[in-house]
């Protein structure tokens, strides 16, 4: 009996490890990716699903370009030269992704995979004096390239592959159940492998959901970049500013006809006293 009941819990733990394996292989199976850059408009924006169960759990609409120093020989060959590779993110790429409750992942690559973006997402709940708030931001960026990739590296040294990280990011914040939207240029500075050397990634024409989306391939109600906003701000002051100045000229306008003609209605009192008696 003793032999027989430590054998029950041993079969009762080797199913449930079968039905997680299940699961989890049915859970890969279903994941899927997709790139409709053929979406966009914007020939240099890409446009990045990731769904999961038949769901979409990740959404991201943005042009990326990666400005990334390298050295080459002098025409003496004993001195270097720092040039500068502008390595934009190309339509078609191929695209990686997971989606989490507190982490979601992007991952793309193109020409080959000799260049790879890497972008963490996290959501975080935040004790506020009106409550707990929760909010979700891009907390990491890496990227790959390949030095001895030819399209964009002419005779590079020590040519090979490297990787840029981001350092203490905290970008993108967004209330949690919103996406982030940001027509504006916005650079991250990436710390290289390739000693002193530190990688500009350029985002722009930025739309990112990585978590809360309700409707399948539709974004939520967008949470607007602080540049755009001042942007917009400064392209809508001059037309109010202008309404209100017009606003102001017909109350004056108006407020002058009806005391003209009030004024023109009254009986004129003559000033000189010996015109009184010809009155009446």
């Amino acid at each position: 009996m003793d032999l027989q009941g430590r054998a029950v819990p041993s079969i009762d733990r080797l199913r449930v490890l079968l039905m997680l394996f299940h699961t989890m292989a049915q859970i890969m199976a279903e994941q899927e990716v997709e790139n409709l850059s053929g979406l966009s408009t914007n020939p240099e924006k890409d446009i990045f699903v990731v769904r999961e169960n038949g769901t979409t759990c990740l959404m991201a609409e943005f042009a990326a370009k990666f400005i990334v120093p390298y050295d080459v020989w002098a025409s003496n060959y004993v001195d270097l030269i720092t040039e500068q590779a502008d390595i934009a993110l190309t339509r078609g790429a191929e695209v990686k992704g997971r989606c989490g409750h507190s982490e979601s992942e992007l991952q793309v690559f193109w020409v080959d995979r000799a260049y790879a973006l890497k972008m963490l997402f996290v959501k975080e709940s935040h004790n506020m004096s009106k409550g707990p708030e929760a909010t979700w931001r891009l907390s990491k960026v890496q990227f790959v390239y390949d030095s001895s990739e030819k399209t964009h590296f002419k005779d590079a040294v020590s040519a090979g592959k490297h990787t840029a990280n981001s350092h203490h990011l905290s970008a993108l914040v967004t209330p949690a159940g919103k996406s982030y939207e940001c027509q504006a240029q916005q650079t991250i500075s990436l710390a290289s492998s390739d000693p002193q050397k530190t990688v500009t990634m350029i985002l722009s024409a930025v739309h990112i959901q990585p978590f809360d989306i309700i409707s399948d391939f539709v974004f939520s109600e967008e949470h607007k970049c602080p540049v755009d906003e001042r942007e917009q701000l400064e392209e809508t002051l001059p037309l109010i500013l202008g309404l209100i100045l017009g606003l102001v000229i017909m109350v004056t306008l108006a407020i002058y006809h009806v005391h003209h003609k009030m004024t023109a209605n009254q009986v004129q009192i003559p000033r000189d006293r010996s015109q009184y008696k010809h009155m009446g």
